[in-house]
């Protein structure tokens, strides 16, 4: 295997620390990336976490299975763990890079472009190209925390295998997005799961758990792994939409993600700060909950609850 001129031989362990710019100051900036290889031939998983810099849950989850050792000890096949791509946004506690621009919407990527797009060209030209499938860790924007799920497309049955092995407790089937990291490798022929969990600068101990368990199941799926892992039955979510504030004022919210809700429950009030009315939050058609807002003061408009539904 040849990752950035390095070569990593079967029953190798190494870090490899690709350049990807410096900051104002001089100092130079690296993304680190990890691989694990077994003695034994087999499937090559990649791992990454924040790809957007203020997603620190998927770094942590990455950060945890290398520190458990779970790669240095494949039974086969081979592992590379990206913790940190993002690094300028995670220095700067940003999703994005600073000069405003997204990496999960630069790909293909360019070696001489923006920063971003000098980013999403690493991980284009030395990355997709030695892997067979992969995980990328995402958590929800500011204020909103997702349930833990993970999102597949459709088209892709690669990757609906992949969301099975996984088992997380929402599947939801996902559209490419254009310039996407996900798309990228769906063009590659490399099928690409994305896990949610939790919110963006704050750590969720579910949500890291359960992107732990999921990635076990994955390894031990596909015989790279030996352990004993626990089975769930996932939901399966076919659409989803938000309810939005009808009015701006105090959010209090009655129930949270994960929750099944029912027709004409009342899930929530958004009230008035100096004692008038107290607006009902209604669900108008049974669901889940799988993303709320955690903000304690809402604007008319703003997302409450992100609804999604099985039929």
């Amino acid at each position: 295997m040849l990752i950035a001129n390095v070569t990593i031989k079967r029953g190798e362990n190494k870090i490899i620390r690709i350049p990807v710019g410096s900051l104002p100051s001089g100092v130079a900036m690296e993304m680190e990336v990890h691989v694990f290889r077994s003695l034994r031939e087999g499937p090559t998983m990649l791992v990454t976490g924040g790809l957007h810099g203020d997603e620190i849950n998927g770094v942590e989850i990455v950060r945890r299975a290398i520190k458990a050792d779970w790669f240095a000890h494949l039974k086969c096949g081979t592992v590379i763990a990206i913790p940190l791509v993002n690094v300028h946004g995670f220095i700067n506690f940003s999703r994005d890079l600073p000069d405003g621009k997204d990496v999960n919407r630069s790909f293909p990527g360019h070696s001489k472009g923006s920063l971003a797009s000098r980013v999403a060209y690493i991980l284009n030209k030395h990355i997709i190209s030695n892997i067979d499938f992969g995980i990328d860790f995402h958590t929800g924007g500011k204020r909103l925390h997702n349930h833990p799920q993970v999102r597949y497309n459709a088209a892709d049955k690669a990757s609906r295998e992949l969301a099975d092995f996984f088992e997380a407790p929402f599947q939801i089937n996902s559209g490419l997005i254009n310039r996407s990291f996900r798309k990228e490798c769906f063009k590659s022929n490399v099928p690409m799961l994305v896990f949610e969990g939790g919110e963006s600068l704050r750590l969720d101990s579910q949500s890291i758990q359960e992107g732990l368990d999921g990635m076990l199941r994955v390894l031990v799926r596909h015989n790279m792994l030996t352990e004993n892992v626990t089975s769930r039955t996932s939901i399966l979510i076919a659409s989803g939409k938000w309810i939005r504030a009808t009015k701006s004022g105090i959010f209090l919210p009655f129930r949270k993600s994960g929750d099944h809700v029912k027709v004409g429950e009342v899930i929530g009030f958004v009230n008035c700060p100096y004692g008038g009315k107290e607006t009902k939050v209604i669900c108008k058609k049974e669901g889940y909950i799988y993303g709320h807002n955690n903000m304690s003061v809402v604007n008319l408009g703003d997302p409450l609850f992100h609804i999604g539904y099985s039929e």
